[in-house]
């Protein structure tokens, strides 16, 4: 964008159509102010991955055993969002988790294709930005859960039984 303006028009056949565009539109302009504020970084938690492998090489030895049971949950949480991508596509997270340990910083997997790429290139990124405010509001959360006496959540209700079968009722 030269002149620093633009303008997008956004149409759809429904009222309902329309709201649902033009929350996407307003989502990819918050991104993308985001990635000019702070960057982007690989996406696809490529990047997330390669923070866990900075955390690997930590000596946990002379840390207390809560601190080390907290690395461990941190590193886990790490590598979950290629867990998760890799789940929703089909095929088994912690496998793809573990090899894209193992690749290049900035190459990750693109779970559309089915491939190993560049994230750079493919143009599988995330706004800098976005990805830190996550780790922190996670850690935020997780400390607020750890230093509370109690929580009050709801009590799992059983699954309802199998309805009746359609047809002639009381036959049986």
């Amino acid at each position: 964008l030269a002149g620093g303006v633009a303008v997008l028009n956004v149409g759809a056949a429904t009222e309902v159509e329309l709201k649902e565009k033009k929350h996407r539109v307003e989502d990819a302009l918050s991104a993308t102010r985001a990635a000019i504020e702070e960057g982007v970084i690989p996406g696809g938690g490529a990047a997330l991955i390669q923070a866990a492998k900075v955390l690997e090489k930590v000596d946990l030895s002379k840390l207390p055993e809560d601190e080390r049971a907290g690395y461990s949950i941190v590193r886990r949480a790490l590598e979950e969002p290629v867990r998760q991508i890799a789940e929703n596509a089909g095929l088994d997270g912690s496998l793809i988790a573990d090899k894209c340990k193992n690749e290049k910083p900035g190459r990750g997997f693109d779970a559309e294709n089915f491939v190993w790429v560049d994230m750079f290139e493919k143009g599988i990124i995330d706004p800098v930005k976005v990805t830190r405010s996550a780790l922190q509001n996670a850690a935020s959360i997780a400390a607020l859960i750890l230093t509370t006496e109690a929580a009050v959540t709801d009590i799992p209700e059983p699954p309802a039984p199998m309805p009746q079968g359609g047809g002639m009722d009381g036959m049986m």
